[in-house]
């Protein structure tokens, strides 16, 4: 039976710290703040929304929504990022995605300014990720699998790690940052000739591919650890499920992340983490 890697416990243990961390950004007179900016009333933003603030308030660190109708324009949605950026009271910006059709989502990122994107949403960030540079943040996902393996102490370095899935807001930008800690990383996808193949031959197998259930117990091999970013939900289970068979592959890999209570769990403290970070770098260039 392979060891379940539940989120919470490594959640946390990252709380333990962003709470100290805010608590001595407060003793300098510096009150951490999160804007969360909400395009419609979808039920996984609202969810994600309510942990969100639920954590951030928690920890210290305030947080405030600024919601939008889902017929908002361009212009609508241009004007809220443009105030964020304005409000020097804010130190980091969460924009809940996918936004709707008839907005122009990659110009919205745009705009945000980068010393507020807590959720590696601009180009500057992403930047940051692939060039592996000091600058901006990660997306909160792809961070929080790489800090859920180094809770349960799953090695990275020299490892090879098999990422499916190839978007901007996990795949790519995990396989950037496990090569930054020297893992040996493939990324498949939807024109990878044989996925079953490249997931049975890593030690650890990232799956980000917005697909219920698409790894079975083909793509499985003993020993692996299989982190499972997936969240689709299923009308016969009436809840969510992953990307990975669970049922399939549980018994046959070392460890498996369940969902939900995987990653899922870790993504708000991360964004917790950036916001203060973002804090601190404001307080460290006098910007305050």
């Amino acid at each position: 039976m392979a060891e379940v890697l539940r989120g919470k416990p490594a959640a946390d243990a990252l709380a333990d710290e962003v709470r100290g961390r805010a608590e001595a950004l407060a003793a300098q007179g510096i009150a951490p703040r999160l804007a969360i900016v909400r395009v419609g009333e979808r039920a996984d933003d609202l969810a994600y929304e309510r942990n969100a603030v639920r954590r951030c308030e928690g920890l210290g660190i305030a947080a405030e929504v600024r919601a939008l109708p889902a017929d908002c324009t361009q212009q609508d949605a241009a004007a809220a990022l443009q105030a964020v950026n304005a409000d020097a009271s804010i130190h980091g910006c969460l924009l809940l995605r996918p936004l709707p059709a008839h907005l122009d989502e990659a110009a919205l990122c745009a705009l945000l300014d980068p010393a507020k994107d807590v959720d590696g949403i601009t180009e500057g960030s992403l930047y940051g990720v692939f060039a592996g540079a000091a600058r901006g943040f990660a997306p909160c996902t792809a961070e929080s699998c790489l800090r859920l393996l180094d809770y349960y102490g799953v090695p990275l370095e020299g490892a090879r790690v098999t990422v499916v899935g190839r978007s901007l807001v996990i795949g790519r930008p995990v396989a950037a940052l496990l090569l930054g800690r020297h893992a040996t990383v493939t990324v498949a996808h939807s024109r990878t000739a044989d996925v079953a193949a490249a997931c049975r031959g890593a030690d650890i197998v990232i799956v980000a591919a917005g697909q219920a259930r698409l790894l079975g117990a083909d793509c499985a091999a003993p020993g692996q650890c299989i982190v499972d970013v997936g969240m689709n939900w299923d009308e016969e289970v009436g809840g969510f499920v992953g990307d990975v068979d669970f049922d399939a592959v549980e018994p046959l890999t070392a460890a498996i992340t369940p969902v939900p209570g995987g990653v899922g769990a870790l993504t708000t403290a991360v964004l917790a983490l950036h916001t203060v970070q973002a804090a601190e770098r404001i307080a460290a260039s006098g910007a305050e």
